[in-house]
């Protein structure tokens, strides 16, 4: 079985200078570059901080920036800034 194909959702999610970090529900934590998101890293440390969790934490949606991203994203590095269907 992949890692795709298990079922994991986020749990704790935040920023730092350079990295979005998630802790999964499998305890697993990720750190993508910030670079990978490009709305992300030219959004302020406050934008950062206002998120809304999608999909039952399959998901993390930033309106005002209007990004949203996947855990799946994050786990296969996924360079992407367009909007997927999460909710």
């Amino acid at each position: 079985m992949s890692i795709l194909e298990k079922l994991v959702s986020a749990q704790k999610i935040w920023t730092d200078e350079g990295c979005l970090r998630v802790t999964l529900s499998d305890d697993r934590q990720l750190a993508t570059p910030l670079s990978y998101f490009p709305r992300l890293l030219n959004a302020s440390k406050v934008q950062r901080k206002i998120f809304e969790v999608r999909g039952g934490g399959r998901g993390i949606h930033r309106e005002e920036l209007d990004e949203e991203i996947s855990a799946e994203d994050s786990i296969t590095g996924s360079r992407r800034s367009d909007k997927s269907s999460l909710e």
